[in-house]
């Protein structure tokens, strides 16, 4: 995922167009979020986006604060050594419009969550923690042949409350490694990397036909 312009969009297969649920032409857009769009959703948006190569999937990525800031240098590091370049990654502040639209709103943690819904209530059966949306899935099940991405949220979202997302809880929450050393960073990436493969696995078991892009059609740009 190296070489183009890093602008929180990781656009893969899928040609420009408005979002729209699986069996339609439009790619799924992915929104992941965190607090500051440096270090947790870019990450964790690269690394969904490449597992997601040759699928109609665009993944964006989005902050609670305010744009314009880099990757911090462990973040690239990190990513750097799994083939992935962050390395001109710039931030943006979430933007209730691309809440509204996304198919799935990813938060790392449990604020994250609050924030989209809070801007966008109609968004809530559609957003999930990384962290939980594996959990329940995999007490759910993957998604079944021919069912739509909407359909398998509303199974594994079935019985799931908004208080259930109160406070903090590292059961829901990936730990933000701003400030943090190396290795805090490769912990993060690690889980990061887990937990987007499994979600893959799961959201998303039975990929488009056809032979996967070539490494060129997956990139970041605006």
């Amino acid at each position: 995922m190296g070489g183009g312009p890093s602008q929180c969009l990781w656009r893969l297969s899928a040609p420009p167009g408005p979002p729209a649920a699986l069996g339609r032409l439009a790619a799924i857009e992915v929104l992941v979020l965190c607090t500051g769009n440096v270090c947790r959703s870019p990450m964790a948006a690269a690394l969904l986006a490449r597992r997601l190569e040759g699928a109609d999937a665009r993944v964006r990525s989005a902050g609670l604060l305010a744009g314009g800031s880099p990757a911090p240098p462990e973040a690239v590091a990190v990513m750097a050594a799994r083939g992935i370049d962050t390395s001109r990654h710039r931030s943006r502040r979430m933007d209730p419009a691309e809440v509204r639209s996304a198919d799935l709103v990813v938060g790392m943690a449990r604020e994250h969550v609050r924030e989209a819904v809070a801007a966008v209530p109609s968004a809530w059966p559609r957003t999930f923690t990384l962290k939980e949306l594996v959990r329940r899935a995999e007490q759910t099940g993957p998604r079944r042949s021919g069912e739509d991405l909407a359909s398998w949220l509303a199974r594994v979202g079935s019985g799931r409350t908004p208080a259930e997302l109160l406070g903090s809880s590292p059961d829901d929450d990936v730990a933000d490694p701003l400030g943090g050393s190396r290795s805090d960073y490769e912990r993060v990436a690690s889980e990061l990397e887990g937990l987007t493969d499994r979600l893959v696995e799961l959201a998303f078991p039975h990929p488009a036909s056809g032979p996967p892009p070539q490494p060129a059609s997956s990139r970041a740009a605006l």
